[in-house]
């Protein structure tokens, strides 16, 4: 099962949160493609933003985005005014105040989104794709990704017929539910014609309970290496036994 599934809606609950959190009701349908036309919005108005994703909430009168990216000055603006220019945007589009919180990604090469969106650029640009690939792999396992995979398909390298290649880096376990595996597809429009990207970037497994809430950022250490200090940490407190005479 975890071969075939979407690996982030596998984990939704569990140790992946919602990018949308409101309560629909009878209007369901109408805001979730409301959230969707922002998004699209957003992600055109600003394509150099490096934007991995947008979390949407939802009151009776207000939208709250919280945008990802790892270039916070190009999507802030100078002075904060390419901010104050989309919330007016998105007012008139919505008819509600809409309130925008920034998150930067420390580490873009552990996201897969960006990592598919720079072999995606890459690509369009006539790089060779084994080279992209390989490159990505190394950057990620290099930063601290303990398992990598990227797949292509299309026509690679323009040939005639289309076919799919893949690299992989480390172990990437699809079946394990705690494992934190961010999953993205981006697409390439190259002159030959589309090419499909599928990146999984394994992070760690994480123990214990986890804050789900939006406006909480991925911890910078690995939940398995905090579970293994903490219980090191337990044996050296426990008291020594006496030796009988």
């Amino acid at each position: 099962m975890g071969q075939k599934v979407n690996p982030t809606g596998f984990r939704l609950g569990i140790v992946k949160g919602w990018d949308s959190n409101w309560y629909g009701g009878q209007n369901f349908s109408e805001k979730l493609i409301e959230d969707q036309k922002i998004r699209n919005y957003v992600l055109a108005r600003i394509p150099k933003g490096g934007i991995s994703k947008i979390i949407i909430e939802r009151t009776l009168k207000r939208i709250t985005l919280t945008i990802h990216t790892a270039r916070p000055g190009v999507v802030i603006g100078k002075g904060g005014s390419e901010v104050d220019k989309i919330k007016e945007e998105l007012k008139k589009i919505t008819g509600k105040d809409v309130q925008i919180n920034i998150f930067e990604i420390k580490r873009p090469e552990l996201d897969a989104k960006l990592v598919g969106e720079s072999i995606a650029q890459q690509l369009k640009a006539r790089i060779s794709y084994r080279r992209a690939m390989k490159q990505a792999i190394a950057s990620a396992m290099r930063v601290g990704a303990q398992g990598i995979k990227i797949k292509a398909s299309g026509r690679l390298g323009g040939a005639e017929m289309a076919r799919t290649e893949q690299y992989k880096d480390g172990r990437i376990p699809l079946h394990t539910l705690r494992a934190d595996i961010d999953y993205a597809v981006s697409e390439a429009e190259t002159v030959y014609g589309k090419i499909g990207i599928k990146v999984w970037i394994f992070k760690g497994e994480i123990y214990g309970k986890r804050d789900l809430s939006p406006n909480i950022g991925v911890p910078e250490q690995p939940a398995r290496n905090q579970a293994n200090q903490g219980n090191s940490r337990k044996r050296n407190e426990l008291p020594k036994r006496k030796r009988r005479s």
